[in-house]
């Protein structure tokens, strides 16, 4: 761990985003002499950091704004009160004519190319559609839609109008979709009848009539056409408008967008959902853009030469920040399907297709490449690629060696992490930065983020709460349905009065390198000692014999606990007596005896939540006793059968405090 693995060349520092907007700086005044000199100013200074990232953007509101910061408590933060912003106005001005703005493809064929000037086209169209069918400000419009470009473009026309978007991916369940569309009373809502997966058609039919059922305040669906062409030829539902019908009229010529205020809302993203209702975040135009502006110029280093890719759905927030690729005059790729179907080197080939410069996965993703064998140095010309985004869970050293021995020697591999809730990363890349094996590069740009201690003070070099000191513009408006206020306070300031407590465990080294070490609310308590999971897996997922895994700490009356560790193996190995040896000698050299499980089971399948994260709480509960239905729920699961093994272990192994002797 921290060893260096690559450092920027002398051009690409020089040439940087950063670098230039070091430079405007230092010419307003400032004497920065490096990143870290502005990363600091950025967290003290939080209202003149953003202030300067309005001025060096050119950010334009059609009223003046009173001050940058109102106040500066959270929550409760005012930024840029007075002013009027619209995201979707700004977005759409960053390109122009011929130039590709979307490529779109799936799982098969060449990658379809819209061009700036046609999405403005269809983007104004659809925006004039909606207001005729009475959309307007503050009315939601949801979406169940595949990552297909009729998803982006339905989301830049509802916001263009000042509508609220809210979006989930047709992979969800109706009643998991259900629970949060039910929650923000819908308008209208786009649909598809089907998507592609794996080479399958799946039809998603009865899933939308059950939506349109269960959601009364809707007053128009419109149909999107889906991956298979009839199914039999059945309406998706009654009295369905056609989406061509919103796209086929004549040119929109002098489009109006709403004039919004700063924080006038632009969309609802939600929480996981693994446990209770999920949380609807609401988002507002102008701290999405203030961010967006800030982390795809500087922290992603895109440029208009840019192609920015990440492998997502529309019903994470990676398919907003995605999109917000064209903030910087920047083309974005979007895939609908399986990233490994149906060839397991279908995203390099895309790669090469469309000329990605940054290309962005999950370390899971990763992992299955790693295990076909893949090269895609070998197959297709990636040389474009200059960077690639790791993100969704934790980034292990041996992901960053096979990003330079598999893409390019020379590639800029950055990690990051944040969160939905403030749609971009607290922790981030940085291209001017060395890169240290198994470290995020840097703390955000106006990101005031500290490691907390249990008395809430910040340490470096120990494993503390990741806690966020000032406010982001970015951080949610509110939560939908909280007029108190109540569940937000309860979520984020309990802890840290005044902070924001993320509910990550963080640890920040004397370098400025950044860990995040898995979820503090699934810690592994022993002995006093706290025990981020991340470091768990990062030993024994490397080792040859082992797939994947998920580990718990169960505490037990009497002060006892039990910690059960939980293994897929690799295709050919068996959990055997000496497997079991060689995972407790791994865990015991590399950390401490603290580290070793109790006891070690394999199971087929981790289970994991759609965004890809493994459900380390719910399982923890439902081995404690709690009902399936109070600890998870299987519309949120990728793999929903794969709990099924931790019901049973449940209702069979007992006498945890036996098993633990």
């Amino acid at each position: 761990m921290g060893d260096l693995l690559w450092s920027p060349s002398q051009d690409m520092a020089a040439e940087a985003n950063i670098t230039a907007f070091i430079a405007w700086l230092n010419g307003r005044g400032h004497s920065f002499k490096t990143y870290e000199d502005v990363r600091r100013w950025s967290a003290d200074d939080i209202a003149g950091f953003w202030e300067a990232i309005w001025q060096y953007f050119g950010v334009t509101s059609s009223t003046p704004y009173d001050c940058v910061l109102r106040q500066a408590k959270m929550p409760g933060a005012e930024w840029f009160p007075g002013a009027r912003v619209n995201y979707i106005q700004t977005l759409l001005s960053k390109g122009d004519g011929s130039k590709t703005a979307i490529h779109a493809a799936g799982e098969e064929g060449p990658a379809q190319k819209i061009s700036w000037a046609e999405l403005k086209d269809q983007v104004y169209k659809v925006a004039t559609s909606l207001r005729e069918l009475g959309i307007g400000p503050g009315d939601r419009v949801v979406s169940y839609m595949p990552n297909i470009p009729e998803a982006a473009i339905a989301f830049f026309a509802t916001a263009s109008i000042g509508a609220i978007w809210s979006s989930c991916s047709p992979d969800f369940g109706s009643a998991s979709v259900i629970d949060r569309f039910g929650q923000i009373t819908p308008k209208l809502m786009f649909v598809t009848d089907s998507y592609r997966y794996g080479g399958k058609d799946f039809d998603r039919r009865t899933e939308v009539r059950a939506m349109a059922d269960a959601l009364p305040s809707l007053q128009h669906v419109v149909h999107v056409k889906g991956s298979s062409p009839t199914f039999g030829g059945e309406p998706v539902t009654v009295a369905a408008i056609a989406w061509e019908s919103l796209t086929g009229r004549d040119e929109v010529k002098d489009f109006r967008f709403e004039d919004t205020r700063f924080d006038h809302p632009i969309w609802i993203v939600y929480s996981s959902g693994t446990t209770g209702l999920p949380k609807p975040f609401v988002h507002g135009h102008g701290g999405v853009l203030l961010e967006a502006l800030k982390f795809t110029h500087f922290h992603l280093n895109l440029k208009p030469s840019s192609c920015m890719f990440y492998f997502t759905t529309t019903g994470w927030v990676m398919w907003n920040i995605l999109l917000s690729g064209l903030v910087a005059g920047a083309a974005v790729v979007l895939y609908d399907g399986n990233p490994m179907a149906p060839k397991e080197d279908r995203l390099w080939e895309l790669a090469s297709e469309t000329g990605m410069t940054l290309f962005g996965a999950s370390p899971t993703f990763l992992n299955g490449q790693m295990k076909a064998s893949i090269h895609p140095n070998k197959l297709y010309d990636v040389s474009m690629m200059d960077s690639i985004l790791l993100g969704g869970s934790p980034v292990m050293p041996e992901h960053m060696e096979w990003c330079f021995q598999n893409l390019r020697h020379d590639i800029w591999v950055t990690s990051q992490s944040g969160g939905t809730d403030v749609a971009s990363a607290f922790v981030g890349g940085m291209p001017t930065l060395p890169v240290h094996a198994g470290e995020i590069q840097t703390r955000c740009l106006g990101v005031d983020v500290h490691s907390f201690d249990d008395n809430g003070n910040a340490v470096i070099g120990e494993v503390g709460e990741l806690v966020v000191s000032k406010p982001m513009p970015s951080m949610p408006l509110y939560f939908w349905n909280d007029e108190s206020g109540r569940r937000y306070y309860e979520s984020y300031f309990d802890t840290y009065e005044g902070h924001w407590r993320h509910g990550d465990y963080f640890k920040v080294n004397e370098r400025g390198g950044c860990f995040i070490l898995g979820r503090s609310d699934s810690t592994l308590n022993r002995y006093g000692v706290r025990i981020g999971t991340a470091e768990i897996y990062r030993t024994i997922e490397g080792l040859d014999e082992i797939e994947d895994s998920i580990i718990v700490n169960l505490d037990l009356p009497g002060g006892n606990f039990f910690m059960p560790l939980f293994v897929t193996m690799k295709k050919g190995s068996v959990l055997t007596d000496q497997v079991r040896q060689k995972i407790n000698k791994a865990l015991r050299e590399k950390y401490s005896p603290r580290h070793v499980p109790d006891r070690i089971y394999e199971i087929e399948a981790v289970p994991y939540t759609l965004t890809g994260k493994k459900m380390e709480v719910p399982v923890r509960k439902i081995l404690i006793g709690v009902a399936l239905e109070k600890a998870a729920s299987r519309d949120a699961m990728s793999n929903p059968t794969a709990i099924d093994y931790f019901i049973e272990f449940a209702r069979t192994q007992t006498e945890y405090s036996t098993a633990a002797a």
